[in-house]
C-alpha cells in the first residue's frame, strides 16, 4: 500500500515537473489544446470588446436547432454561419426561436464566456432588415427552468466548462451533438 502511494506522488511530481514549464513557456492552451486562456490575454490590459458586425439574416437551410427544456414548446435554432468566437472572448450569433403559435423572432446576440453574460445587438425586424438594439449593455445570463436557452448555449455549447470555442466548426459540431464534449 505504502509503495502504491509513493508511485503516485512521484508521477504527480513528475507530471508538474514538466508541465509547468511547458505553460510558462506559452505551450499548449489548456487541458484540451487551441488558444490560450484568456485570463492569459487579459493581463495584457483591461478588456476591449471587438465590435460587432451585423450578418446576413438567417436562411432555413442554415438553422440548427438545439434543446432547451421540457418546460417550453418554443423551438430553438441557431444560423450555423453566423457563429463566430471573437478573440475578446465573445461567442456572436443569431438566434431564431419559433413559438408553437406560429411567431419567429430573429436575434443577433453575444456571449461573453469569462463573465456569462449576454449582450443583445439587433432583433430581425419583418421587413427582412436588422434592426440595432437600443440597449447596449451586458446583461447575466439566468438558468431559469422556463425559457433558458441563454443558459443552454452558455453552458452546454458555446462556453463550455467557462472557456469559448474556438471555431464555427466547433459551435456547429456542439450543435449537431446537442452538447459541447467539454460541457459539464
Amino acid at each position: 500500500m505504502r509503495r502504491a502511494v509513493v508511485r503516485v506522488l512521484v508521477l504527480v511530481v513528475v507530471t508538474a515537473a514538466f508541465a509547468l514549464p511547458a505553460r510558462a513557456a506559452g505551450f499548449g492552451g489548456g487541458m484540451f489544446g487551441g488558444p490560450p486562456p484568456l485570463n492569459d490575454v487579459e493581463e495584457a490590459g483591461p478588456w476591449q470588446e471587438e465590435a460587432a458586425t451585423l450578418p446576413s439574416l438567417p436562411k432555413d437551410e442554415n438553422l440548427l436547432e438545439f434543446y432547451v427544456s421540457a418546460g417550453t414548446s418554443n423551438h430553438f435554432y441557431i444560423d450555423g454561419p453566423s457563429i463566430a468566437p471573437g478573440k475578446d472572448g465573445v461567442v456572436r450569433y443569431t438566434l431564431v426561436i419559433r413559438t408553437s403559435g406560429g411567431a419567429t423572432n430573429v436575434t443577433y446576440e453575444g456571449i461573453r464566456c469569462e463573465t456569462r453574460e449576454l449582450k443583445l445587438y439587433a432583433t430581425g425586424t419583418s421587413a427582412g432588415t436588422w434592426s440595432r438594439a437600443r440597449k447596449d449593455e451586458w446583461r447575466p445570463i439566468e438558468n431559469k427552468p422556463v425559457n433558458r436557452h441563454h443558459a443552454a448555449l452558455s453552458r452546454d455549447l458555446f462556453c463550455p466548462a467557462g472557456a469559448q470555442i474556438y471555431s464555427n466548426e466547433e459551435g456547429r459540431e456542439a450543435l449537431r451533438l446537442g452538447k459541447h464534449p467539454r460541457a459539464i
